[in-house]
Order: C-alpha cells, then sequence, then structure tokens
C-alpha cells in the first residue's frame, strides 16, 4: 500500500510540472511568432519585431499584469490582426519570449 501511495504523489507531482512548464510558454516559438507578420491572421505586412526590432524597448513588459492585452492591442491596431485569446497557446508562447527579453 505504501508503494501505491509514492507511485501516485510521484505521477501527481509529474504531471503538475507538465502542466506547469506548458503554461508557462515557449520562449522559442515565441519567438518566432513576433517575427511573423501574419500572426493572428494580421494583414499589415508587419510583425512585433517592426516596431520592436530584437524585442528593444519590451525588456521590463514581461512583469506586467496586462501583458496579454498589451500584446492583443499591438496585433489588432498595429497588425490589423484578432487578438489572441489570452489563454492559448500563442499567447503564452509571447508573453514568455516577451519575460525572456528582461535584462537584455
Amino acid at each position: 500500500m505504501k508503494i501505491f501511495k509514492i507511485a501516485f504523489i510521484c505521477t501527481l507531482a509529474i504531471g503538475l510540472l507538465v502542466v506547469a512548464a506548458l503554461a508557462a510558454g515557449d520562449a522559442a516559438r515565441g519567438k518566432i511568432l513576433f517575427n511573423d507578420p501574419k500572426l493572428a491572421n494580421g494583414t499589415a505586412g508587419v510583425s512585433c519585431n517592426s516596431c520592436h526590432p530584437g524585442g528593444k524597448g519590451l525588456e521590463n513588459a514581461g512583469g506586467r499584469a496586462d501583458l496579454a492585452k498589451i500584446i492583443n492591442a499591438c496585433i489588432v491596431k498595429t497588425n490589423k490582426g484578432k487578438a489572441l485569446d489570452p489563454k492559448s497557446a500563442d499567447m503564452a508562447d509571447l508573453s514568455a519570449y516577451i519575460k525572456s527579453l528582461k535584462g537584455k
């Protein structure tokens, strides 16, 4: 019985780690999206990188509570795209990339 409890706890812990890792987003994929002018079906022909080359000016944005709202404002107004779902993988990845810019 003790072995089953230990196995259950280990399985639960691994599951939580996987969920946390997925929720954090993939900064490498976020960088690709950051450079994609067609992000969120954008029609303006510009990417995030067009206004923020190499993430310039966003070094402190990663700590903002309203980061998803700011990202969507740029997508809609500048890129002429559709706002991303704040809970989507694309938003998590873009946020992870912007957070990775801190200190650069």
